[in-house]
């Protein structure tokens, strides 16, 4: 989808580009710049990443990365930091 398809007829321009596909990419200048996509699309991406994160803490869970302590620990280690 070209910028300027878009600046002239509006949002049509992205349901015709979505209606078979689940994302579009909008092109300016002939580069690609954005992409936009259907909401149920958004919600899939969010649930890989998602998942992706609790696969990425079980496994530092399981190689030692992680340890247990309060909260209280945890905010005087972030303060300390800082």
């Amino acid at each position: 989808v070209a910028a300027n398809d878009l600046k002239r007829r509006g949002i049509s321009v992205l349901a015709e580009a979505l209606a078979d596909e689940d994302q579009a990419t909008i092109t300016v200048r002939g580069r690609e710049r954005y992409v936009v996509m259907t909401a149920t699309h958004y919600h899939l991406l969010r649930e890989y990443e998602l998942e992706a994160a609790v696969a990425e803490a079980r496994a530092d869970i399981a190689a030692g990365r992680a340890r247990e302590c309060t909260v209280a620990e945890h905010m005087a280690e972030v303060t300390d930091a800082v």
